[in-house]
């Protein structure tokens, strides 16, 4: 959707790190009763039409993940060129395989299929060279208010929030695009 969004709009995209849970330990968590009854009364069955429409695979996340590491490889990866394609498989290797982006595995064979240094890049992340650049994104959209993910962030001043339809995209940008004109 991302990619049709950036073709049709001609519009940039971003991505950048937020933490739902920044206490969650390094090895994870547990999900709490609260996500494992609202899955039990059918509220993942939204992602799930969604996945279905685009033709996508789709796998519950069975833990929620430390993603610092995850956060910190993807700026190794805009450093290079490569962040749109990283996230891509970050995502499918999470979203629709189950794996855990906390995992070194997981993180070096995503940089692989994208062609990037992987030796290098965890030596590199391991040495703390993305960690205050994370923690400042993660302010900054706390500061402007992100409270879920994803949120769409459109010219810094508007939100959609959550796994949307292509239609809500379009009918956001065609407003904005009516207040702009006025």
């Amino acid at each position: 959707m991302v990619d049709l969004l950036k073709a049709e709009y001609k519009v940039d995209v971003d991505w950048r790190p937020y933490y739902l849970r920044p206490d969650t330990p390094p090895e994870g968590l547990d999900l709490p009763d609260y996500i494992l009854k609202a899955r039990a009364n059918g509220s993942e069955e939204r992602l799930q039409s969604l996945a279905d429409m685009h033709g996508l695979k789709f796998k519950s996340t069975e833990r929620i993940y430390n993603t610092r590491l995850a956060h910190e490889a993807t700026e190794y990866a805009r450093e290079h060129g490569k962040i749109n394609e990283f996230h891509r498989v970050v995502f499918r290797k999470v979203y629709a395989d189950g794996q855990d982006p906390s995992q070194w595995d997981v993180l070096r064979s995503a940089a692989e299929e994208v062609g990037l240094d992987v030796d290098d890049m965890q030596s590199v992340v391991e040495g703390g060279k993305y960690t205050a650049e994370v923690v400042e994104q993660v302010r900054y959209a706390q500061e402007i208010g992100v409270s879920g993910v994803p949120t769409y962030v459109i010219n810094d001043r508007y939100a959609i929030v959550g796994a949307q339809q292509y239609e809500v995209f379009k009918n956001a940008l065609a407003q904005i695009a009516n207040m702009k004109n006025k």
